[in-house]
C-alpha cells in the first residue's frame, strides 16, 4: 500500500468513526499515522521459532483438562495428534501452523535432493538411475530401477564384481532421511560385520533410486547380498524415516517377498545405530542360510 492509499484509508476510517470533522484535524491524524508507518522498520533477517522442533508428545493444548497427567501419558505413547484442543469449532492456530509445517517438510523431503557435499564428505560413490529429473523419478518408477550400460561399466571399475556384501544408499522418496540416518547406520553395519569377519567395500549412493535398483546392480555385479538404505515416503509424523532392504542374490524381476526389510529408521522410531547393528546381524544370517525374505527361516 502506497502513501496515497494509506492516507485515503485513514481519512475514511476517521470520518466513519467521528462523522464529518474539520479537515485540518483529519490531516493531522493522517500525517501522524503515515509518519509512524514510515518510521517503522522491517527486519528481513529475523526468524521465528521453528515450530517443527516442538515435541508433540509433550505439548498439551487442551484448556483445563480433567486429567492432564493421563493425557500426557497417552500422548507419550503415540505420535498421533491428540490433545490439540479447539478454538470453538476450529483447530487452534498453533495446531494448524504445525500441520502445515509438517506437510511442507514432507514435500521438501520428496522434491529436494541429497546435498552434494554430504555425498562427497561421506565418501560415497555416486551413480544415478535412468531418471533425468525428479518429475520423471516420481512418474516413472520403472526408470528408477535401472542403470545405463555406461553407469554399470563405471561402477564395475570403481568397486569390481563378486562382492559378498554390497551396501547402497538411495534418496528414494526422502532425501532428508538419508542425510539424517545413513552415515550412522552404515558405520554400525560395517562395525557389526567386522565382528563377524565380513569385509565390506565402498558404499554406493544412488540418485533417483527405487528399491528395485538393488536388483539391477546386484545382478550386474554378481553380489551375494545387497543392502539398500532408502528414504521412505514421508508423512506428517516425520519426514526423515529410512528403510533397509536386504536381498540374497538379487536379480531383475525377483519377487518382493524375497526381501528382508527393516523400516521406520529415524530418531522417533528405531535409531540409525540400533538399526545398523540389527542389519549386520541379518546380513550374517542371510549369508549363513543363503536366503532372504520369506525364505529366511
Amino acid at each position: 500500500m502506497n502513501e496515497k492509499d494509506l492516507k485515503a484509508l485513514v481519512e475514511q476510517l476517521v470520518n466513519q468513526m467521528a462523522g464529518q470533522i474539520d479537515s485540518s484535524v483529519v490531516n493531522e491524524v493522517v500525517e501522524n499515522a503515515v509518519d509512524k508507518v514510515n518510521k517503522s522498520t522491517v527486519d528481513d533477517d529475523a526468524c521465528i521459532e521453528d515450530i517443527t522442533e516442538i515435541d508433540l508428545k509433550k505439548q498439551l493444548l487442551v484448556k483445563n483438562p480433567k486429567d492432564a497427567e493421563a493425557y500426557l501419558d497417552m500422548k507419550s505413547k503415540t505420535p498421533a495428534r491428540i490433545g490439540i484442543g479447539r478454538c470453538g469449532a476450529r483447530y487452534k492456530t498453533e495446531t494448524v501452523l504445525r500441520f502445515r509445517a509438517d506437510h511442507a517438510a514432507a514435500q521438501d523431503a520428496v522434491f529436494s535432493y541429497v546435498d552434494e557435499d554430504f555425498v562427497e564428505n561421506s565418501n560415497l560413490i555416486k551413480i544415478e538411475t535412468l531418471c533425468k529429473d525428479k518429475d520423471e523419478f516420481l512418474t516413472r518408477p520403472d526408470l528408477g530401477r535401472k542403470f545405463s550400460s555406461e553407469t554399470i561399466d563405471f561402477i564395475k571399475t570403481q568397486i569390481g564384481t563378486n562382492q559378498k556384501v554390497l551396501i547402497m544408499a538411495g534418496d528414494g522418496l526422502s532425501s532428508a532421511a538419508i542425510e539424517a540416518n545413513s552415515n550412522d547406520c552404515i558405520m554400525a553395519i560395517k562395525q557389526g560385520l567386522k565382528m563377524y569377519g565380513i569385509e565390506v567395500g565402498d558404499v554406493v549412493f544412488v540418485k533417483h533410486c527405487r528399491v528395485g535398483a538393488m536388483d539391477h546392480l546386484g545382478e550386474e555385479l554378481d553380489c551375494e547380498v545387497v543392502c539398500v538404505l532408502i528414504g521412505e515416503r514421508p508423512g506428517l509424523v516425520t519426514a526423515e524415516s529410512m528403510s533397509a532392504y536386504l536381498t540374497y542374490k538379487p536379480r531383475v524381476g525377483i519377487a518382493e517377498a524375497k526381501r528382508t526389510v527393516v523400516s521406520n529408521i529415524h530418531k522417533g522410531g528405531t535409531t540409525a545405530v540400533e538399526a545398523g547393528a540389527h542389519i549386520a546381524e541379518l546380513i550374517k544370517t542371510i549369508l549363513d542360510k543363503k536366503a532372504s525374505g520369506i525364505d529366511l527361516k
